[in-house]
């Protein structure tokens, strides 16, 4: 198995009637995990009993914690969630928070340079001190998968670009690939010419597209894989993405071929948008379950 590291916020969910753990670089971590990778978590949280609630909740679900940092004065981050009626999450996120303020060290530079992928998206990037950190970091990483996972107004499109130049992975949603490619100048229309054209302008070789209850797009290695979702009564979206993510990941670095590792992290995804919250137990049982009527 594969020894990974994932970099950004950690934090708490807050809905109107009652909070989940999150953030999405550990929502793709704790899913990393529950495929048997060797995962790290760098971050940080407050001095706070929110902080050390989340610290046992990570260390208790096998990712290592020795990489995210206490600040003595702020808080834990936290967003508020609102849902609308077809369970789309919107976010209020809260700053400045413990995550925003990551200090690099060596034991952060040792960590990334010796793992077989670093996992990252842009809102971590939103402060100056976590900023430079996850820049010193990507210079000395060996496979760098960029989730955009943009919040409005916690970006600028000279970050994004930056961010997309040094990633091997990049991973959009839709809404997110046609507003990136029109920073970057493109005059197409259709998706596939879009992602062709990122991947050119950035010199990227893996690139996914998801598109919510449609399913997803992998680019990867010149070629074009499709899955077009999974029938289901959507629950709640927060952290499905990521769920996605982290299993397309393990399963491409498990040398799974793309088309199966695709149809698999679709799967996972539309599993956890049924379920509630960020990170539901699914086993690997449930998921062969789930896809069996699809493959017949």
């Amino acid at each position: 198995m594969a020894k990974i590291t994932c970099f950004g916020e950690v934090l708490w969910d807050v809905f109107p009637t009652h909070e989940k753990i999150g953030g999405a670089p550990l929502n793709v971590a704790l899913r990393l995990k529950s495929f048997n990778h060797e995962v790290a978590m760098i971050s940080a949280i407050g001095n706070d009993g929110y902080g050390k609630t989340l610290l046992d909740y990570i260390s208790e679900n096998g990712v290592v914690t020795d990489y995210i940092q206490v600040h003595p004065t702020l808080q834990t981050g936290k967003v508020q969630v609102t849902l609308n009626e077809k369970g789309s999450a919107s976010y209020e996120i809260s700053y400045p928070c413990a995550w925003d303020k990551i200090v690099m060290n060596e034991k952060l530079k040792d960590l990334v340079a010796n793992s077989e992928a670093f996992v990252f998206g842009s809102l971590v990037a939103r402060d100056a001190v976590s900023k430079d950190t996850l820049f010193q970091l990507l210079e000395v990483s060996s496979y760098n998968v960029f989730d955009l996972n943009l919040r409005a107004p916690h970006y600028t499109k000279d970050l994004l670009i930056h961010l997309m130049n040094k990633a091997d992975f990049i991973k959009f949603n839709d809404e997110e690939l046609y507003e990136v490619s029109g920073y970057l100048g493109s005059k197409y229309l259709s998706m596939e010419q879009n992602i062709r054209f990122i991947s050119k302008a950035t010199n990227t070789k893996h690139i996914c597209v998801t598109k919510g209850n449609h399913g997803a797009v992998l680019f990867y290695n010149h070629g074009l894989y499709y899955n077009s979702g999974y029938l289901i009564k959507v629950k709640d979206t927060v952290g499905a993405g990521d769920s996605f993510l982290g299993t397309l990941i393990s399963q491409l670095l498990n040398q799974i071929k793309p088309q199966d590792a695709i149809d698999y992290a679709c799967a996972v995804g539309a599993l956890v948008a049924q379920s509630e919250g960020a990170n539901p137990k699914i086993s690997p049982l449930e998921i062969e379950s789930f896809m069996n009527p699809y493959l017949k």
